[in-house]
């Protein structure tokens, strides 16, 4: 049984040796994700396990790589993007350049699924797509845009339900039991390493989707990063979070307005 003191022990080393901060991660989360990694490569104590983390870089990159992946898919919960596709895409199209920003965007899933619906509002030529993220295998997974064969089934229907007419496999190659997204639709991201928890803002921009990455955190480091978006939004700007995430108990609450039950919030003020 790990204690919470050594958790604490643990956080130090990692921000005073590395700069990683994961000081305000929601403790209980983090806890039980470093139990599964310390069984998973069965470490025989906790303090071995904290030495091979302080000795040996490899490692850390795995800790880091395992502690920080989150789970995801091509038009997640397709009713939030059937609001993007028909509400928030309208209104950026009035917009002489569209700048997106993918907070904690993972292995890139749903950068791409935005880049299909801006593709087919013919938006894409005039977009830019940030997609960041503190794991450098998932970015790197991200920027090649291949994905498991298996999973496009699921996919497709999600990309129907959200309101996507076109035949979904016209946007992919399939090859060894994989699939690669279409080039052009990736010509349009720029990838790169962002921390949430010390990085500041870099552009302004016209939406920005962090989903599921904030029920990581804890409170204090939630309202951090929800102002470090509303300092990064223009003006009439989108935020959109993940399904269990919400502006409701934020300060910042009354200067957005959210659009029908979906978690996407426009900036009023």
């Amino acid at each position: 049984m790990i204690e919470e003191s050594e958790i604490d022990l643990l956080v130090n080393d990692l921000y005073e040796l590395y700069g990683y901060d994961f000081t305000n991660y929601a403790k209980a989360s983090l806890k039980r994700r470093i139990v599964r990694l310390l069984m998973l490569d069965k470490f025989p104590s906790f303090a071995e396990f904290r030495y091979r983390i302080r000795t040996d870089a490899d490692y850390l990159k795995r800790f880091v790589e395992e502690i920080t992946v989150t789970v995801t898919e091509m038009f997640r919960d397709p009713s939030f993007y059937k609001v993007l596709r028909t509400e928030v895409i309208p209104t950026l199209a009035t917009k002489p350049f569209i700048r997106v920003w993918h907070a904690g965007c993972a292995t890139g899933e749903e950068v791409f699924s935005l880049a299909i619906l801006l593709k087919e509002a013919k938006l894409l030529h005039k977009s830019l797509l940030y997609a960041t993220d503190l794991n450098p295998a998932a970015l790197d997974k991200a920027k090649k845009g291949i994905f498991p064969l298996a999973q496009m089934k699921q996919y497709s229907e999600n990309y129907i339900e959200s309101g996507g007419v076109q035949d979904f496999s016209s946007y992919y190659t399939a090859m060894y039991g994989q699939v690669k997204f279409d080039e052009s639709l990736a010509e349009k991201m720029i990838f790169s390493i962002h921390n949430l928890v010390s990085d500041r803002s870099f552009n302004e921009f016209d939406l920005i989707l962090c989903r599921n990455v904030l029920i990581y955190f804890d409170k204090a480091l939630q309202d951090r990063v929800l102002n470090l978006f509303d300092d990064s939004l223009g003006q009439l700007g989108y935020l959109a979070l993940g399904s269990k995430e919400t502006l409701k108990f934020s300060a910042l609450k009354s200067t957005f307005t959210q659009l029908n039950k979906e978690k996407i919030w426009r900036k009023v003020s």
